[in-house]
């Protein structure tokens, strides 16, 4: 057996299929790109959707990649077993509607087998077959396969929903007697079998079927070639490991994580081995998925981050580590991953600070955790149970990340075990609303071949001209078949020339008409997207009979363009002004250009202040006034980035990439269309920015006349909040709004002095009125005061004072109905709870509430029943045991 390197083995990958013609596609986001069926990019293929299903044409059908994944559907198995992570690499090569089983066969035998490439042993490969593939089998036997090492397997059929489908080809590698964990007669001990020994290395699926969604298959109109290679699995082949874990790519962060715990080590304790395990998994998903732009949050993605930290630092106790630890790894990470992933420790430094921040905060949680547990332990024990509530175990999982093995192992020293089935059941209604949450079309999509052999060619000139003459029809859609004509209603069209701007990155398409020769509008343009191979794709609203050959002038919509561009530019602009304030580490996350605004969306972690803000504008009205030229050059990619120029990297870039400077100030990869000069934007303004999802800020703003108009509004209201506060001059409304909050400060004080007189003088009433009930000593009483807190003084003052075992007080406060409940020291001892006492009595004014044993409030909407809710107090003191 060769020995490779993980790095190696990936690369070797790659080149074997370029080798045969393919592009190597790189390693997209973990945060899936206009896909809204999936959480994370999951597989090699999920990047590959829009060729399979026919949406885009890819400028070469053979290509193949090692695409980083995220899967957590089964994350409890992580750490048990050889082969389960969260974060994985899948090596995969594809044909979209070229090559189809031969070749595929052909090429996977020689990669596995050839002496130039993996070298493995033949007599120690498998594959299985779908029985009714009779074009696999002989071609894996053509190939070099042995008919005794092919397996026919009724499952190998690869299908998830609508889109294509097809019987599928898996690979098994034989890795030795010691290997098998089952006796030989065992009826899962063979290639394919649930065991051990033999290991499933690749997959070949032959896309050949449409899934339609009546349920039938038809043939595809391109068959196609998607397999995937887990490249953990082929690393422990080739390193001999007795799992993925003993590899180059775990064994660095658990050898990191030795160092951090007391003295414990790897493979001494089954036990603490998964410890370990975990750990090194969940490092590196959190790494990249954090550097991919996702932050921990209580929902989505950043759920899913904040569960797999929170699961890494509990292992963390198990090994004795207490303080933050995690984020320590992160560069351990970026080392491993630096030969195909060097952007990880480019951004290693705020990957840990999000990591670190978010281990203290569980850390804290944590504590609070424990706390909870040890009080279950003690009730549990005081009632003579013998088993911690199934539900009260869920929420120590849910809320405060505590796995319920952790909850068993900890109880179990107390003679106390958990209700399995109640925290099954809980935890099942948890996936049920998850999965009810989901969206429910997860299938790639039925495949279209309706515009895919369309390839007329299309110029697009909008860069240079908007009014374009003589421009003729190639190809007509129409109630979805390629027609020659129609006469009327809604068609797609495309021309041989156009100055429309098609929708691309955030750019919105231009408007305008379609005209005939006498200048008569023949049709309005509604739309423009890209066909399948690029060409610019026009919905039209026909007004006059078109037909494919006939000719007319295209006319764009001037000012709608020129509004649309300028917000463009300023989009450039104020993504390097964030940049600028916030750090490199800002990405953009989406954008929309409209013509009467702009929407920005921005990963940062933490909050955005208006100084902020003011820093940002500040920056991009000054390049405003500047008067900067906009340059546009196009050129190859590597020429681009030599440039200087950012990339998205959620999009895909051709041969031929267009870079807009603006100065030295900002330099972007961008497709869009731009102004002349900086100083056509006029003026820039930002008229809100907020939150829109764990880590994920958005600023919305405007240019030129729709600025000034957001400034002339702003000054329109502030000339009228003048004219009211009775103010010559608005430079005066500040002082003037001062001082009248001073005034306001000065007349509430005083109110609240008198009603604070007043409810003392209430108090003295009822504090004299003393029940005696049970051998317990009662204060209450409904009292007129304006507050809460003017209820809570007077609680103060009872406790000093040391007047009754037990104060109810109520109040009406507007429309609602207030109580608070207070227990000395010496009712707390008899088991007299204040937090008890107020869930018995809140019902009478339909509302709840809670607190700590001594003090407990509650709010209500039925003041009405707040004398019920004194009497309540007495019955339920005098039922106390």
């Amino acid at each position: 057996m060769k020995q490779l390197s993980s790095s190696q083995i990936r690369q070797m990958y790659l080149d074997f299929f370029k080798s045969k013609g393919h592009t190597i596609e790189p390693s997209a986001s973990l945060i899936p790109v206009d896909d809204p069926t999936l959480l994370w990019i999951n597989s090699g293929v999920a990047t590959m959707k829009k060729y399979f299903n026919g949406s885009v044409v890819p400028s070469n059908p053979r290509l193949t990649s090692s695409q980083k994944s995220i899967r957590t559907n089964d994350i409890e198995n992580v750490g048990r077993t050889a082969r389960h992570h969260t974060l994985f690499e899948m090596l995969g090569n594809f044909s979209v509607g070229d090559y189809f089983k031969k070749e595929a066969i052909t090429w996977a035998w020689e990669l596995l087998t050839s002496k130039d490439w993996f070298d493995w042993d033949p007599d120690l490969l498998y594959m299985t077959v779908y029985p009714q593939d009779d074009d696999a089998k002989k071609f894996w036997q053509e190939a070099g396969v042995q008919p005794d090492h092919i397996i026919e397997a009724e499952d190998n059929f690869w299908d998830i929903g609508e889109g294509p489908s097809g019987p599928d080809s898996e690979i098994f590698y034989d890795r030795g007697e010691s290997f098998n964990n089952l006796a030989e007669d065992d009826p899962e001990n063979y290639p394919g079998g649930e065991n051990e020994r033999y290991l499933e290395v690749w997959n070949i699926v032959f896309s050949q079927f449409n899934h339609e969604p009546d349920g039938s298959y038809k043939p595809l109109p391109r068959k196609n070639i998607d397999t995937g290679m887990g490249l953990e699995r082929v690393v422990s082949v080739f390193q001999n490991a007795k799992t993925n874990f003993e590899t180059d790519l775990f064994l660095p962060m658990i050898h990191a994580t030795e160092d951090f715990s007391d003295g414990k080590t790897y493979n001494s304790d089954p036990k603490l081995d998964i410890s370990f395990k975990v750990i090194a998994d969940h490092s590196r998903a959190i790494t990249f998925a954090i550097g991919d732009g996702a932050l921990p949050s209580n929902d989505g993605r950043g759920y899913v981050i904040r569960r797999l930290i929170r699961r890494a630092v509990v292992n963390g106790r198990k090994l004795g580590i207490n303080g933050a630890f995690l984020y320590k790894l992160v560069p351990v990470v970026g080392q491993v991953m630096q030969s195909y992933y060097p952007e990880v420790l480019e951004q290693a430094d705020y990957i840990a600070k999000v990591v670190k921040s978010e281990e203290d905060r569980f850390n804290e949680t944590l504590t609070d955790g424990l706390a909870l547990l040890n009080d279950l332990v003690a009730k549990t024990k005081e009632s003579g149970a013998k088993e911690i509530d199934g539900a009260e175990a869920f929420k120590l999982y849910d809320t405060y990340g505590f796995p319920v093995e952790l909850t068993r192992e900890y109880t179990l020293d107390e003679g106390i075990t958990v209700d399995e089935d109640g925290f099954k059941a809980e935890m099942k209604k948890q996936q049920d609303r998850a999965r009810n949450a989901r969206s429910k079309d997860e299938s790639m999509g039925v495949q279209t071949d309706l515009l895919i052999g369309v390839k007329s060619p299309s110029e697009y000139v909008g860069y240079t001209q908007l009014d374009v003459k003589d421009a003729k029809v190639t190809d007509m859609v129409a109630d979805g078949a390629l027609v020659d004509g129609a006469e009327a209603g809604t068609v797609q069209v495309i021309f041989d020339k156009t100055p429309f701007y098609a929708e691309m990155g955030g750019q919105i398409a231009d408007q305008g008409d379609i005209l005939a020769a006498d200048g008569s509008v023949v049709a309005t343009v509604a739309d423009v997207q890209h066909a399948p191979n690029g060409q610019n794709l026009h919905t039209l609203k026909l007004q006059q009979p078109m037909h494919v050959g006939d000719s007319f002038e295209l006319k764009v919509d001037a000012a709608f363009h020129s509004k649309v561009e300028k917000n463009h530019t300023a989009t450039h602009l104020l993504d390097q002004a964030l940049r600028n304030v916030f750090g490199g580490h800002t990405q953009q996350a989406g954008s929309l250009v409209e013509p009467n605004y702009l929407r920005f969306d921005f990963t940062h972690f933490g909050q955005v202040t208006e100084a902020d803000l003011a820093k940002v504008e500040a920056i991009v009205n000054e390049k405003i006034f500047e008067e900067i030229p906009v340059t546009t050059v196009e050129t190859d990619q590597a020429t681009g980035k030599k440039m200087g120029a950012i990339a998205l990297f959620s999009d895909k870039y051709g041969d031929k990439v267009r870079v807009v400077s603006i100065g030295d100030f900002s330099i972007e990869f961008c497709g869009g269309t731009h102004v002349k000069n900086t100083n056509e934007l006029g003026l820039f303004k930002i008229v809100s920015e907020t939150g829109i999802g764990a880590g994920t800020r958005r600023i919305e703003a405007v240019t030129a006349g729709d600025a000034y108009k957001y400034l002339k509004a702003h000054d329109d209201l502030l000339t009228t909040t003048a004219a009211a506060l009775k103010t010559p001059q608005v430079e005066e409304v500040p002082a003037k709004v001062a001082q009248l909050q001073e005034q306001i400060k000065t007349l509430t004080n005083e109110k609240a002095g008198v009603e604070a007189k007043l409810a003392g003088q209430q108090a003295d009433k009822i504090f004299d009125n003393v029940q005696e009930i049970n051998g317990k000593q009662l204060i209450t009483g409904v009292v007129q005061v304006s507050s809460m807190d003017q209820l809570r003084q007077l609680a103060d003052t009872w406790r000093q004072k040391n007047l009754s075992d037990v104060l109810v007080l109520g109040a009406q406060v507007g429309e609602k109905a207030n109580l608070i409940v207070a227990a000395s020291d010496g009712a707390m001892k008899a088991g007299i709870k204040a937090g008890d006492l107020i869930k018995a009595i809140s019902p009478k004014i339909n509302g709840g509430g809670g607190g700590r044993p001594n003090l407990a409030q509650a709010g209500g909407k039925n003041p009405a029943g707040l004398n019920d809710a004194m009497s309540e107090a007495a019955k339920w003191l005098s039922n106390l045991a």
